[in-house]
């Protein structure tokens, strides 16, 4: 009796060793324990509105921006003889007189730049245009800026200034809407100061 129940005491115990080894992990852990979790890298979020780029310009690209007709600031006493002729005029060109809007480029002239109203004060005779920049930032007694007034080219209605230290040759494909005509005596005054400044005539 003795020798029978200790023979079914060693088949149990083989039958319950085979068992045990079939079914535990190969490496000898419990299932989601222990084991490191294998994750994908979280995929870097930035805080860039659409439409433009980390350093802050317009990732779409504006007219006078780039190309044969990108809008370029040149040197006012290189650029030889120049008519100014106050002739504003509601037929999509950027007429002597007019306020349109362009790209104008930085000063720092690293590629950067933003779409701006430009007061358009001659035509060229290559069929280009020379423009000076526009801002509603106050600059009383600034030699450098001719005040003009408010119009429509800024929703606004602030007061604007004209900065003639800084000219810029642009194109008719090169501009994006044409906003309003300045009265003749604020054109006078800015072309008066030009003309001192760089000897135009």
């Amino acid at each position: 009796m003795v020798s029978r129940m200790s023979f079914f005491s060693r088949v149990g115990a083989a039958l319950r060793s085979v068992f045990e080894t079939s079914t535990k992990p190969a490496s000898g852990k419990a299932p989601g324990k222990g084991a490191p979790s294998k994750r994908t890298p979280a995929t870097r979020r930035t805080n860039g509105a659409p439409g433009r780029v980390p350093d802050g310009t317009d990732q779409v690209s504006s007219p006078g921006q780039g190309g044969p007709s990108a809008t370029i600031e040149v040197d006012p006493r290189q650029i030889g003889a120049v008519r100014m002729t106050y002739a504003p005029a509601t037929d999509d060109a950027p007429d002597p007189g007019e306020v349109v809007w362009t790209w104008v480029p930085f000063e720092e002239r690293d590629g950067r730049g933003k779409d701006r109203p430009v007061l358009v004060v001659a035509a060229e005779r290559t069929g280009t245009y020379l423009a000076v920049q526009l801002t509603s930032k106050p600059h009383q007694g600034d030699a450098e800026f001719v005040p003009i007034g408010s119009g429509k080219w800024d929703s606004a209605g602030r007061p604007s200034w004209v900065n003639i230290d800084r000219v810029f040759r642009l194109h008719q494909v090169g501009m994006r809407r044409e906003t309003a005509g300045l009265p003749p005596a604020a054109y006078a005054a800015v072309e008066a100061r030009l003309r001192q400044r760089y000897g135009w005539h």
